[in-house]
């Protein structure tokens, strides 16, 4: 697979995600609609040079917002619990991917979990709970 392919990137959204990723998206209507990932850079990494964690987690929580609001279409949210499990490491230019798996969807909440993969195996995983808002608390 090359990669972007067919992802793409939604700049000035979030602009902590722009600064630190950039994260990549199968945007609605794809063959492979539900899939997230980035290349490792220098800047993803840490001083060992290895993925840093806090990018693990930043690309996480990316991947299951935009699955937990359908690509913020009609709604946003924001992160009321985030736990993770460090598995393995990741070195630069690696691709690291991720398919969120949403849990449950109540009326005010939606639990999300997942791995992020590289090279076919997991290298993280997390479960998260996010807060359904509206898009008109935006403004």
């Amino acid at each position: 697979m090359s990669f972007p392919g067919t992802m793409i990137v939604q700049a000035g959204f979030d602009p902590a995600e722009d600064h630190i990723g950039p994260f990549y998206f199968e945007p609605k209507g794809s063959a492979a609609f539900g899939g997230y990932g980035f290349t490792l850079k220098a800047q993803h990494c840490n001083a060992m040079g290895s993925v840093h964690g806090g990018v693990l987690m930043t690309f996480a929580d990316f991947a299951l917002c935009m699955a937990a609001t359908d690509h913020y279409e009609t709604e946003t949210c924001v992160t009321v619990s985030f736990s993770c499990e460090f598995l393995r490491g990741a070195e630069l230019g690696q691709v690291i991917s991720c398919q969120p798996r949403i849990n449950r969807k109540t009326g005010s909440l939606v639990f999300v979990s997942g791995e992020c993969m590289v090279e076919g195996e997991p290298c993280f995983s997390f479960s998260s709970v996010v807060k359904r808002l509206s898009l008109e608390r935006l403004g």
